[in-house]
């Protein structure tokens, strides 16, 4: 995880608590905070007087991607009047973001029709993300496991409509979806024999075909 310095500073008093409280109050934030650097130990010198020298800390202000997106998803939640806090972890796949504690009502605030909210939250928080990074970060973000339970509804809805296109010999027209969405769909047309899939039209009106297989045709996302 890539650290971002918002901010740097130097400090110097007679010790280093006391130069350690004028940083931190400078900068307005806790020790557990910030990366404390001890440059100049404090000495007393000769008779306690003669070459005495005062402490000299660094203090370092970092942030990283995960948290400035975090605060970013929770300004934006609390604007659309719910209450919540947004938890999250990385894996290989990306940044995972949650929108946890929530309750239904929420829940159906920040999803929207078919997700089209959620999407657009993710749609942002990927863009803050990948501001603070200096690689690209995906992010995927979720709320009450919507993810996981459309995933089940579209699978299960490509199975149905594929047989229905077998069934009746003709192209079957889905509603416009998201290239995630589209994606999940033609993954499982893919174990379903005697059927192929492509899509047609320009985002977000994008929606994928299902027809009767006369040759095998690679699915276009």
């Amino acid at each position: 995880m890539r650290r971002i310095v918002l901010k740097s500073i130097t400090k110097i008093a007679k010790t280093i608590k006391e130069a350690k409280a004028a940083a931190l109050q400078e900068l307005g934030v806790k020790e557990n905070q910030v990366q404390i650097e001890v440059l100049e130990e404090p000495s007393k010198g000769l008779f306690g007087i003669i070459g005495s020298k005062d402490a000299v800390i660094r203090v370092v202000l970092e942030d990283t991607y995960p948290e400035k997106t975090k605060a970013f998803l929770e300004e934006i939640v609390s604007k659309m009047g719910v209450d919540a806090k947004v938890e999250y972890f990385e894996d290989e796949d990306g940044l995972h973001l949650e929108i946890a504690h929530v309750d239904e009502k929420s829940a159906g605030i920040l999803i929207g029709k078919r997700g089209e909210t959620l999407d657009s939250l993710q749609y942002l928080a990927n863009i803050v993300a990948n501001q603070y990074s200096n690689h690209y970060i995906r992010v995927l973000l979720d709320t009450q496991s919507y993810r996981e339970k459309r995933e089940v509804s579209l699978r299960a809805l490509a199975k149905k409509m594929a047989q229905k296109a077998k069934r009746y010999g003709r192209n079957m027209k889905l509603e416009p979806m998201n290239p995630y969405e589209r994606r999940i769909i033609h993954s499982e047309l893919q174990n379903v024999e005697g059927v192929s899939s492509y899509s047609e039209g320009k985002e977000p009106y994008r929606r994928l075909i299902i027809q009767v297989d006369r040759k095998q045709t690679k699915p276009s996302l």
